[in-house]
């Protein structure tokens, strides 16, 4: 979460443009994120959408048989959720993952992955969530649903 994230309820409300240039300017990148090699790409608050892109490396996210491990392929689903989730509320609220369901469609490899994240409903309790992985050549790697719990940064405290 991007620490100028914060914002005071009763400030004016930020456009697609303004939300994107705080991502892309942060200087505290969660260091998971920074793992993940995320970068956001477009946001849109009219579709409680984002688009994201990972630089999968190597290095540090393979299995055995050189592909990226499921589990990282899951933190960036959760990553892509997580983010729409903020973007869909006008950058007032973070939303704790409660549940997820990741379904695998095919092996990621490293390099780019593009990451879409969605939220489907947003509720003052709880929010729904979905995300889609593709590769280079827009091949679905992984898709997720998931569940999430609306939280004011205000009241979000970090342990």
């Amino acid at each position: 979460m991007p620490e100028d994230a914060k914002v005071d309820a009763e400030a004016e409300p930020l456009t697609d443009e303004a939300i994107l240039q705080r991502f892309l300017r942060t200087k505290n990148q969660p260091t998971g994120s920074q793992t993940l090699g995320f970068r956001i790409v477009a946001v849109s608050q009219s579709e409680k959408s984002v688009e994201v892109e990972f630089e999968a490396k190597a290095e540090l996210l393979l299995n055995p048989m050189k592909q990226i491990q499921g589990g990282y392929l899951c933190a960036m689903l959760d990553e892509c959720m997580s983010v729409a989730c903020m973007v869909a509320s006008g950058m007032t609220h973070v939303a704790p993952t409660a549940e997820m369901k990741t379904t695998f469609f095919r092996p990621g490899q490293p390099g780019k992955i593009r990451g879409v994240g969605r939220v489907v409903r947003w509720g003052s309790r709880v929010a729904f969530t979905e995300g889609e992985l593709t590769d280079p050549e827009g091949r679905v790697l992984a898709k997720a649903t998931g569940t999430a719990i609306p939280t004011p940064f205000t009241s979000y405290k970090a342990k």
